[in-house]
């Protein structure tokens, strides 16, 4: 799904030289590399405060414990997406509110996050899925009609561009109150074993943020919030400084080879291909997901890997029917969209070094299967 391999040797020399630096230095937390790559990621996204940490899942984690959102609280975000976005709400004491997503996009529904607000609602988190920028402008009017605070999940989306109702061009993650990322190795952006980041501009929560992710504190032993320990160590930063240089380059390559896929594959009675809203800066196709019709979609992952094609299904159950997060409240008629997408789903390979070669078999395979 993802050739590491591949995008590993062409910046080999500058990780290998910045790996040999930290580890002569053995400064192997919050040293010179971390504080670089914060303050690249900053000026890349326009944003004031990036605060690095330990994975994407403690990143939103500590974005909530940041809000000072307290048991009880509802949060509502997407049924159709991975588990670790509802995962922190629960583990917090917060109240998951799941809602359905849009057939088109695979993002959140801000009709559905209207319908779902209570008067417990405090926080509205979307998820760009796939890569692709979620609808922020009604959601940025939702929260501001309601006092509700947004927590962008950046996980999937980094480098993809919103344009405002102004006609402005933002970065997801600069939207909200607040965002949070991952670095996990297969992301746009990824490291080469886990890391994180949350980004705001809010100079007062940044500075809560900063704190939480220190164990609280501020100045050593003084223990001024109820922290974790969250921190993007040195030797990450290293890949990140230098894959950051190249991540329009990379989410280029992967817009590339989703036109060529959607060129193959379009017109086939049994294909949605993926649909982008608004221009083509607004996704960065982390996957490259269709939409299976009147077709056996688990027959054609079982033919692509018959074939060493590689491909996923994100995602086969939606968060709602999960054990850990089952809930009275849920009722199957709200959930028609996801119930739907969790039959039809299937995502191909996605990476910055897909070569035509590779996309005409990929694709030749598909549609032979489907004829």
């Amino acid at each position: 799904m993802v050739d590491l391999q591949t995008q590993y040797q062409f910046i080999k020399p500058q990780v290998d030289k910045g790996m040999q630096e930290v580890l002569s230095s053995a400064q192997f937390i919050n040293g010179p590399a971390v504080k670089s790559f914060q303050a690249s990621l900053e000026a890349y996204l326009g944003v004031k405060h990036v605060i690095p940490c330990a994975n994407g899942t403690d990143a939103l984690q500590v974005a909530m414990m940041g809000l000072g959102l307290k048991p009880g609280d509802e949060v509502i975000t997407a049924d159709f997406t991975f588990a670790a976005t509802v995962e922190v709400i629960a583990l917090l004491g917060l109240t998951p509110v799941l809602v359905d997503v849009l057939p088109d996009t695979f993002n959140i529904d801000p009709k559905a996050i209207e319908k779902a607000i209570t008067p417990n609602t405090k926080a509205i988190v979307p998820v760009h899925l796939f890569g692709q920028a979620a609808d922020m402008d009604r959601i940025m009017d939702i929260a501001e009609k309601h006092n509700l605070f947004v927590i962008e999940d950046n996980a999937q989306g980094i480098g993809s561009t919103h344009t405002n109702k102004k006609g402005e061009k933002v970065k997801t993650g600069s939207i909200g109150h607040v965002a949070s990322t991952s670095f996990f190795p297969s992301k746009n952006l990824g490291c080469y074993g886990d890391g994180g980041a949350i980004f705001t501009n809010d100079d007062d929560l940044a500075h809560t943020i900063r704190g939480i992710v220190n164990h609280g504190m501020y100045t050593r032993y003084h223990h001024d919030v109820v922290g974790v320990n969250s921190r993007l160590d040195s030797l990450q930063a290293v890949v990140l400084n230098e894959k950051l240089k190249l991540l329009d380059v990379y989410n280029e390559r992967r817009k590339w080879a989703a036109i060529r896929y959607t060129q193959l594959l379009q017109g086939h009675s049994n294909i949605n291909t993926p649909v982008t809203s608004g221009d083509c800066d607004s996704h960065v196709y982390h996957q490259y997901t269709l939409r299976i019709i009147n077709a056996d979609r688990d027959n054609l992952v079982k033919h692509l890997q018959e074939h060493q094609i590689p491909c996923g299904v994100y995602y086969p159950i939606p968060l709602h029917l999960q054990k850990a997060y089952v809930d009275t409240r849920y009722k199957e008629e709200n959930f028609e969209v996801t119930n739907q997408l969790i039959h039809e789903v299937i995502s191909l390979p996605m990476h910055s070094e897909l070569d035509e070669e590779q996309i005409q078999f990929i694709c030749k395979t598909i549609l032979a299967y489907l004829d």
